[in-house]
């Protein structure tokens, strides 16, 4: 793969909270543009990986590539700065807070980030609801506010943890044509996410874990020669 359509490379990556040993050597890449998913069973390490990327786990070693910039031993603050943001899958909205202050809290990191505008335009439901207690909003409304306060800040890669879980049918659609407008803006996205028919349709590539390892990489032209595999380590 050319060096310059690497958005992340990450090499022989091991994490650990405290003694807990987490990440097992992971290997992947994420390519400028992409949707990628990490698929797997609770425990097997998606969450560790994406909170990885950010530096948020107590320990690293290994490499960390981003845009060509080892990583690894940089602070969480340094790497967003990068143009990284995550979406922790408990979204952490302030309740003191409106929707719109919530929107308008994280600083801008980088150039680009979208306006409060187009947020809007993307989020009828947060303009509506943007005088509103940030724990007033459902929870589809908070997931979408959880992301739109990354694209404000000027991030270009969205690292977004199980952002479907528990949502209403009619959300989940939404979230997935939030993803698709998202990829054609040219946004680079790495999604942790349990609903497979979900994030079926909307990733280039898939990654699938088990005990902190990468045990199968596949493009989405695979995916219907990949079902039994799937079947086997997520029970899809």
């Amino acid at each position: 793969m050319a060096e310059s359509t690497q958005f992340l490379r990450i090499s022989n990556l091991h994490a650990y909270y405290g003694e807990s040993h987490i990440l097992h050597g992971v290997e992947l890449t994420v390519n400028h543009g992409e949707v990628v998913t990490l698929l797997g069973r609770n425990g097997a390490g998606r969450t560790t990986t994406v909170k990885s990327i950010m530096g948020l786990v107590g320990r690293r070693t290994g490499s960390v590539v981003i845009e060509g910039q080892e990583t690894v031993n940089w602070a969480p603050h340094q790497i967003a700065k990068l143009g990284i943001g995550y979406c922790p899958e408990e979204r952490g909205i302030f309740s003191a807070l409106t929707c719109e202050e919530n929107l308008m809290l994280p600083p801008v990191i980088a150039p680009g980030g979208m306006s409060v505008d187009e947020i809007y335009a993307m989020f009828p439901n947060l303009y509506e609801r943007r005088s509103s207690p940030g724990t007033r909003l459902s929870g589809g409304e908070q997931q979408m506010l959880a992301v739109g306060r990354i694209l404000r800040t000027g991030a270009k890669c969205l690292l977004l943890d199980e952002i479907s879980e528990g949502l209403a049918p009619v959300i989940v659609q939404a979230l997935a044509l939030m993803i698709k407008a998202l990829k054609a803006k040219g946004f680079t996205i790495i999604m942790v996410e349990q609903n497979f028919r979900f994030a079926a349709p909307l990733a280039d590539r898939f990654y699938v874990m088990e005990h902190g390892q990468i045990v199968e990489g596949f493009s989405s032209q695979e995916l219907s020669s990949k079902m039994n595999m799937l079947h086997e380590y997520l029970g899809v």
